[in-house]
């Protein structure tokens, strides 16, 4: 019998290869645009941030941003401290907190920083004078304590991260670590900058172990 060539059919792979495509696209969650530049100190820790954390940013000013990675709770969070802080926020300045970055601002200033585009947000946080933040669990005067707490209802098992700057002082960390103990948070994670375990140490033989020898 005379032998054929085979003929495969590639429009449903096409079809099935654009589909996946496509989801990608709508499902994947962009990085926000970081509001300061943070250079943060070297460590030999090999623990990953997980995904549904808290990030309280600290530059090397002292000044304190806070934000959250879950779209969805950012606008129970919002929505909550318009209502209870009185700011005011129209449904487009409350889009503008989900969709944007950390925010560093006083409550007082949220309103006029909502109503700026994203891009323009991120112009505004270079000057932004930061959340006011002291070692009290008083909402009034340590409006971060706020922030955690009414993050912390909506994301109750979300982990908290700490992003400071290398340079920023101790005081002005302590501050910080001061309001999550206020609020009886005392597990929580400081971002580093990876750099190598040093040979013969305990953290070596326990990372490398028989690998290195």
């Amino acid at each position: 019998m005379p032998r054929k060539s085979t003929h495969i059919d590639m429009t449903a792979m096409c079809d099935v290869a654009f589909l996946l495509l496509t989801f990608f696209m709508l499902a994947t969650s962009f990085k926000p645009p970081e509001p300061v530049v943070v250079r943060t100190p070297g460590s030999t820790s090999t623990v990953a941030i997980p995904d549904g954390y808290m990030l309280i940013t600290l530059d090397k000013a002292g000044r304190v941003f806070f934000s959250v990675d879950d779209v969805i709770a950012k606008k129970a969070i919002i929505e909550q401290i318009n209502e209870e802080k009185g700011l005011g926020l129209n449904a487009t300045e409350i889009n503008n907190f989900v969709i944007g970055g950390p925010i560093g601002v006083k409550f007082s200033q949220m309103k006029s920083l909502l109503a700026l585009s994203p891009s323009q947000q991120s112009d505004f946080a270079k000057t932004a004078p930061g959340i006011p933040t002291d070692t009290t669990g008083n909402y009034e005067t340590n409006e971060l304590a706020f922030w955690i707490a009414t993050s912390r209802y909506h994301m109750p098992k979300a982990r908290f991260a700490i992003k400071a700057d290398g340079e920023a002082k101790y005081p002005e960390i302590n501050r910080v670590i001061a309001t999550l103990g206020k609020l009886k948070l005392f597990k929580f994670n400081f971002i580093t900058d990876p750099k190598g375990i040093p040979a013969g140490t305990a953290l070596f033989e326990e990372h490398y172990g028989n690998k290195a020898k």
